[in-house]
């Protein structure tokens, strides 16, 4: 009797994640013989302190440690914990040397990203004044304003702790509109289109703007892309995708909003953003890692990725049902991401399941599906006043896996786990 397709092509999938099992066989093998001889490869110095490690295919979340540093990176800090050195004439010196790099006029580390958003706005109100500088938070009679494109976010407390007061706007009609004399600075995440007409009106009136591009390198041509366009300041996180110390970004652009942006940060007391402190050797961390991106083959990195997603893609494929594709997201955190689908209404086995399973296994395994364990609960995002008649959030139809935060040999651990747990899933609703 002929085979028919279906059990043809489950054929077809287990041959092809054959050779990927027979290393599954040899690594558990190898692990046994090392547990019998009490030699345990996941001891470190978490595990001793009752703490589990992760396998991180959920991408850089500040909750998750955010990346790995690239060697050259931890090999940079260790020069720099080695010699006392003046914080200011640091930050100035690196400044140049971003400058060198992007293209922007100056630009200085910061503690990630929303401390850069913090800097800035305390220097688009202060400005370099120590009288001014001093007196924040408290705003009066300064520019105190900080309009707000498409509405609040999750991280807008690292503005509204300077002491500027957020004005939203949802269109650049309404942009245009909300600027005035108090208005001291504009922050978009906006990127393409909607960036250059907001860029468009900050300049035709004449007020800096800021650019949160938290997770925007790769590609690391954003960080010249933004000077080319003239954009007043714009940030990135250091501890994503730039693979700089996790306490770590950069606050690029004109050079008379970084100064006065460092002049309110630390080491300077007296001054609001004094609390977010970086250290020496996160600065030195921080530029080494944009230097080194500088460097790279980004394609031979990316097929490096998509390898890491193909060896699961196939693991997975093996369990009747289970469908796969491959996407890069476009607005951020922008690498080789997996999707993976299955029939939860009739395998009656949610995302959701899938996500706790994995998260409650050994070892922890996390990745992408609808929850977010870092965020505030009470957090509400974009326009407070909603359309009436807003579809709710439904589960998600996949889970997705990051290639960026796999370590390699970690996609053959991954994709051998969500075989057996999808596996008996299915079987179950087979039964």
């Amino acid at each position: 009797m002929p085979i028919r397709n279906s059990s043809r092509r489950s054929f077809v999938k287990l041959l092809a994640a054959t050779p990927l099992l027979s290393q599954i066989a040899a690594r558990d093998l190898y692990a046994q013989a090392a547990s019998a001889v009490g030699r345990d490869p996941r001891q470190n110095v978490y595990t001793r302190l009752g703490v589990k490690t992760v396998i991180n295919c959920r991408g850089t979340w500040t909750y998750l440690s955010g990346s790995l540093e690239f060697p050259e990176v931890r090999e940079a800090q260790v020069e720099a914990a080695q010699h006392f050195v003046n914080m200011l004439e640091l930050q100035r010196a690196v400044g140049k040397r971003l400058s060198e790099l992007t293209g922007a006029e100056s630009g200085i580390v910061t503690s990630g990203a929303a401390g850069a958003m913090a800097a800035a706005s305390a220097g688009c109100m202060a400005g370099t004044d120590d009288k001014y500088i001093w007196q924040l938070p408290d705003t009066t009679g300064l520019k105190h304003e900080v309009i707000m494109v498409g509405g609040r976010s999750a991280f807008d407390s690292a503005i509204r702790l300077t002491g500027a007061k957020l004005v939203l706007v949802y269109s650049p009609e309404e942009l245009a509109n909300a600027i005035n004399e108090n208005t001291a600075m504009i922050y978009t995440t906006d990127l393409g289109e909607k960036l250059q007409k907001s860029l468009s009106i900050a300049k035709e009136h004449k007020v800096p703007m800021l650019l949160d591009d938290a997770a925007g390198i790769p590609p690391v041509d954003n960080a010249k892309l933004y000077a080319r366009m003239g954009i007043d300041l714009y940030c990135f996180s250091g501890g994503k995708g730039l693979r700089g110390p996790q306490c770590s970004g950069l606050l690029l652009g004109r050079k008379d909003l970084i100064e006065a942006a460092l002049l309110n940060s630390a080491p300077r007391e007296g001054a609001v953003c004094r609390p977010m402190k970086v250290g020496k050797e996160e600065i030195i961390g921080c530029l080494t890692a944009l230097e080194t991106w500088l460097k790279i083959d980004d394609k031979k990195l990316y097929a490096e990725w998509n390898d890491r997603l193909d060896r699961i893609r196939k693991l997975v494929e093996t369990v009747p049902g289970v469908k796969t594709d491959t996407f890069i997201p476009e607005d951020g955190n922008r690498y080789p991401t997996l999707r993976i689908y299955w029939d939860q209404q009739s395998w009656q086995y949610k995302i959701s399941d899938c996500v706790q399973e994995l998260r409650s296994g050994d070892p922890v395994i996390e990745v992408l599906g609808a929850d977010n364990p870092s965020l505030v609960k009470a957090v509400r995002e974009g326009n407070p006043n909603p359309k009436p008649n807003r579809k709710e959030l439904k589960e998600p139809d996949h889970i997705e896996l990051v290639s960026m935060t796999i370590k390699p040999g970690e996609e053959i651990i991954v994709g051998q786990r969500l075989r057996a747990i999808l596996g008996a899933a299915q079987k179950k609703a087979a039964a």
